[in-house]
């Protein structure tokens, strides 16, 4: 005989949203069959339509926080790595006598894009002085190993890196150029059009996000970015995933590179059974 069906009762349920408290009168009954009673619930807020509120995130999309991972690990080891290469770099625009090759290298672009007429010109700039000085090499060829992230100068130095560092990099100049940490954000996305990961930075100018891409001199937006699929971006914040359907999201390289369960994800493609590691 099939066990009889048991109900969990939720008798007052406090939800706090936008400042907006609200209290539920009565009990919400879930049966373990999956079957749901919705008896009426009581509520301070005004009744009406629901309506979506606009994202001014990239894509239009809403992000919440991810997960602790791979990924914060990561972010959290470049943002230490900019900020050690920051003393070095202000050491050298303040007397270029004691610059070394890649922190004149920065300096000279930093300088050049502050001194842009206004923003969008400031990040065609910086896209197109990245885009120049490195040359595309993969992380295994570059360092034997998946997805290795570099700070700024590393870069410059070895005039060598892969799409997310020309994309740290970027945001490295264009916030030393003077743009606010709040208009950029590192976005790693699945380009559907090659069918492989790929990492872009975003910069906000007067309320729209453009793109700088490696693969491209000018800003990228609108049409241009229909073939993005976007799964994270990163900022001064933190990394955040953008609000998709969870179970279609792909998997990004950048997420397993280092985690003993992911050696399985890093040669092929991924068990759809499996969970995603963050």
């Amino acid at each position: 005989m099939p066990p009889p069906v048991r109900f969990f009762t939720i008798n007052a349920v406090l939800a706090k949203h936008d400042g907006l408290r609200r209290t539920a009168a009565g009990p919400v009954e879930i049966a373990s069959t999956g079957a749901a009673t919705r008896p009426e619930i009581g509520s301070d807020a005004p009744q009406g339509p629901a309506v979506a509120t606009p994202s001014d995130e990239p894509f239009g999309l809403m992000t919440f926080r991810a997960p602790e991972g791979l990924l914060w690990v990561k972010w959290r080891g470049i943002q230490g790595a900019m900020a050690s290469e920051r003393t070095s770099i202000t050491r050298c625009n303040e007397d270029d006598a004691r610059c070394s090759a890649p922190e004149r290298s920065f300096v000279a672009m930093k300088r050049l894009a502050a001194a842009a007429a206004d923003e969008r010109t400031r990040a065609e700039i910086v896209n197109r002085a990245v885009n120049q000085s490195v040359r595309y090499v993969g992380d295994d060829q570059q360092h034997g190993l998946p997805d290795v992230w570099s700070p700024p100068l590393q870069t410059l130095r070895t005039g060598l890196g892969d799409c997310e560092d020309y994309a740290i990099a970027k945001y490295a100049l264009l916030l030393a150029a003077g743009t606010a940490e709040t208009d950029l954000k590192l976005l790693l996305v699945r380009d559907l059009a090659v069918r492989q990961d790929h990492a872009v930075l975003a910069v906000r100018i007067d309320g729209k996000w453009f793109v700088l891409d490696n693969r491209r001199a000018t800003l990228l937006e609108g049409r241009d970015l229909q073939s993005f699929m976007p799964l994270f971006a990163i900022d001064h914040r933190g990394v955040n995933l953008f609000a998709a359907p969870y179970a279609e999201r792909p998997h990004h390289e950048s997420e397993s590179d280092l985690a003993p369960a992911a050696e399985a994800d890093i040669g092929g493609g991924r068990d759809p059974g499996r969970p995603l590691l963050l």
